[in-house]
């Protein structure tokens, strides 16, 4: 384990420390250009379509719940939502527990 130790830690040769600093520094900007693009860019625009779609609600719209509840918007608020789940039966929901537009799906056949 000290042999490990006192490897990793010996100083570079000579001329040698440059190239391998840049070369590590370039490495490291290619992982976070990777990253950015591949995974918080989309999260990011898939943040804002969310968003919009949830400030886009409107009486009548057919929306499923997070939670997997099937309803019809009768109320909107700033907050909250009211869902006619059936006839006569309200539920209020956060907004953000809403999660997709029902309205432009066909119903499926049986």
């Amino acid at each position: 384990m000290n042999l490990l130790f006192q490897i990793l830690n010996a100083p570079a040769a000579p001329g040698a420390g440059g190239v391998g600093g840049m070369q590590s520094l370039i490495f490291l900007l290619l992982i976070i250009v990777v990253f950015y693009f591949f995974m918080i860019r989309p999260q990011v625009k898939k943040q804002k379509e969310a968003t919009t779609f949830r400030n886009s609600l409107k009486k009548g719209d057919k929306v499923t719940t997070t939670g997997g509840i099937y309803g019809k918007i009768n109320d909107v608020k700033e907050r909250t939502v009211t869902l006619e789940i059936a006839d006569n039966v309200l539920v209020k929901v956060d907004k953000s527990a809403v999660t997709a537009d029902l309205g432009d799906q066909a119903p499926a056949k049986k």
